[in-house]
């Protein structure tokens, strides 16, 4: 069996985007023997030598990587999921390696635990491990720590990208199944963040192992830096994330009245007014993905030729382009002040929402009081940034503001008495609710580096395309719900917004059942908008009818479309880091879930009460 494997340097490049979209969700397997596991690992470090490590994997380049080594090996595509944890394990091996030990995350699985009688409690973080000998979980992490590691034993992306965004360690390496490790290819690998994982041998939570040499051995690599860095944006992600830490925003923002005073101190002072002001900015610091002025400072580095993405120092934003990405926050936290209170949502960042807390008139003008915040930090640094600049951000962002208010007026209004609705008339809402921030984002990050030069129509045109297919992928992951909570799924619909996937079912529907499901909908419209959840016979009768019209195919090939389209600019963009940002923002923006499923009305009853 041979493992010389002739890899190009180009393979990994971008490819035209299938319509298909395939999944690795059939290739879970792990090779049962030992030798076999080898083998595999061996090819991929050979295919992986000559490949040119300047820029970041995708899930579709690897995807084919791992199909050539199979092939080469003469061996199934069972293996094609562990085969492309191999090919990113090779290709980021010397990477990890060069960062020193104290700035590496360990992550660990809880299923390794040992069941029966594990001592361990769990935290935030996730399991509070004991070092009893029981279990390899305890093995591991004592090594792990004695070289210097973090160490955590949880699950899931979210809150790795958190510790890696927050500054604290600058590359991962992991033990997990292969179906959590799928879940990681797009949001891990694409930003570009050093990572090494080990398979479990199992996907069965509750009966797994693992190679431990492997971990072990993966733990331990330890050399100096490599001549060729990745491109990643990690120091971008920081930058955007440091912007709402409180020293930064006090500095940046600098709030008239409580500036002397700590966040704490003002949220509970006996002026009114220093209180309105903390009440607003604690509420910006909370919570998100602070993706949006991510977008503005990376669009701003890549028209600088990207610095940021090749070194972790040396390109510093001066103080005026720091506000302007913050002011995209700041609209952006101000529309979801409005938006609670218009859904009147009880929730917001695991918080109850401000208007539960301090009533609604504050709300309200919290929300007013970031919009006037959000110009006013544009425009303190009109000198800094040129006239000709700041005009043009602040006429670009009031243009978005008024947009978004537009969709967002449309969707109040049809809300309260819905009638028919066309895919058009959805589509239109979508653009307006959801486009304007991409575009906004982008554009002023673009116009603080220089003139936009003929760039602001492509632009537009991108963020409108890819603000509605992100919509309705939201729409459609509306209807997954999640394993703890079904009752979660189809809140949209129940709350009478007028989704794409309801207009595409009263275009499918005979005129009775199109019909039944307006009356469902006027019903659902005239609950109390504190009714906690839809009743479950509501619930699988408009599932029921939105099976029957299909909408959730039909609404996955559009997602493609627009993805599609918005590559298609993209393709015909310059400077090449503008363009290849704009491949990494629809790869992250637009990652795909699986569709919902379409259950036995008998299964469907149970999970409804469960």
């Amino acid at each position: 069996m041979t493992t010389a494997i002739d890899a190009t340097a180009t393979v990994h490049e971008r490819s035209p985007v299938s319509t298909a979209r395939p999944s690795t969700a059939a290739f879970k397997d792990v090779p049962p023997e030992r030798s076999l596991r080898d083998a595999i690992r061996a090819a991929a470090d050979a295919y992986c030598r000559r490949l040119d490590k300047s820029k970041p994997l995708t899930k579709e380049s690897t995807r084919a990587m791992a199909e050539e080594v199979l092939r080469q090996l003469g061996l199934s595509e069972r293996y094609l999921g562990f085969t492309m944890v191999m090919i990113t394990n090779a290709f980021w091996r010397d990477q990890v390696a060069a960062v020193p030990f104290h700035r590496r995350l360990m992550l660990l699985p809880h299923c390794l635990k040992n069941a029966e009688g594990c001592p361990a409690d769990y935290d935030e973080f996730g399991l509070d491990c004991r070092k009893c000998g029981a279990c390899h979980v305890g093995d591991f992490r004592t090594k792990a720590e004695q070289l210097g590691y973090k160490v955590l034993i949880s699950e899931g992306t979210p809150i790795v990208l958190k510790i890696i965004v927050s500054g604290h360690v600058d590359a991962i390496v992991g033990v997990a199944c292969l179906n959590v490790l799928e879940k990681a290819f797009d949001k891990v690998l694409l930003a570009g963040i050093p990572c090494l994982a080990t398979p479990l041998l199992s996907s069965n939570c509750k009966n797994t192992s693992v190679d431990n040499d492997w971990v072990f051995e993966t733990m331990g690599v330890h050399t100096p830096p490599p001549p060729q860095q990745t491109k990643t944006y990690m120091h971008l992600m920081r930058a955007a994330n440091k912007l709402f830490e409180e020293a930064e925003l006090y500095r940046l923002a600098a709030p008239p009245r409580g500036g002397k005073l700590s966040l704490s101190e003002a949220l509970h002072h006996i002026d009114p007014l220093i209180r309105q002001e903390a009440i607003a900015l604690d509420f910006l610091m909370r919570g998100g993905k602070r993706f949006r002025p991510f977008i503005t400072l990376a669009a701003y580095d890549a028209m600088r030729g990207a610095p940021a993405t090749r070194q972790a120092e040396g390109w510093e934003f001066s103080d005026a382009v720091k506000r302007t990405a913050l002011a995209i926050e700041t609209f952006h936290k101000a529309s979801l002040v409005h938006d609670d209170i218009e859904d009147d949502d009880a929730y917001r960042y695991g918080q109850q929402t401000l208007h539960r807390v301090y009533g609604l008139g504050t709300a309200i003008n919290v929300g007013d009081y970031l919009i006037g915040l959000g110009y006013r930090l544009v425009s303190r640094d009109r000198q800094a940034l040129g006239s000709d600049t700041a005009a043009d951000i602040l006429d670009k962002l009031a243009e978005a503001h008024t947009k978004l208010s537009e969709g967002q007026g449309a969707e109040l209004l049809w809300r309260e008495a819905p009638q028919a609705l066309s895919t058009l008339e959805a589509l239109k809402i979508y653009a307006l609710k959801t486009a304007p921030a991409f575009e906004a984002a982008l554009y002023c990050g673009i116009r603080l580096a220089g003139p936009v030069n003929g760039l602001e129509k492509s632009v537009a045109d991108f963020a409108r395309h890819l603000g509605v297919a992100f919509q309705i992928l939201n729409d459609i992951q509306d209807w997954v719900g999640d394993d703890h909570n079904k009752l979660l799924a189809g809140q949209d619909t129940f709350a009478a917004r007028p989704t794409l996937l309801l207009a595409l079912a009263l275009e499918a529907l005979p005129a009775a059942e199109r019909s039944e499901l307006l009356h469902l909908l006027r019903g659902s419209a005239t609950q109390p908008a504190t009714t906690p959840e839809q009743p479950a016979e509501w619930f699988q009768r408009v599932r029921e009818l939105y099976f029957a019209a299909d909408v959730f195919t039909k609404a996955d090939k559009l997602v493609d479309k627009f993805r599609a389209k918005a590559e298609a600019i993209a393709d015909e963009l310059q400077p090449d880091e503008l363009r290849e940002l704009l491949y990494y923002l629809v790869d992250t923006v637009l990652e795909k879930g699986e569709l919902p499923q379409a259950e036995p009305p008998q299964l469907l009853a149970l999970t409804l009460r469960s």
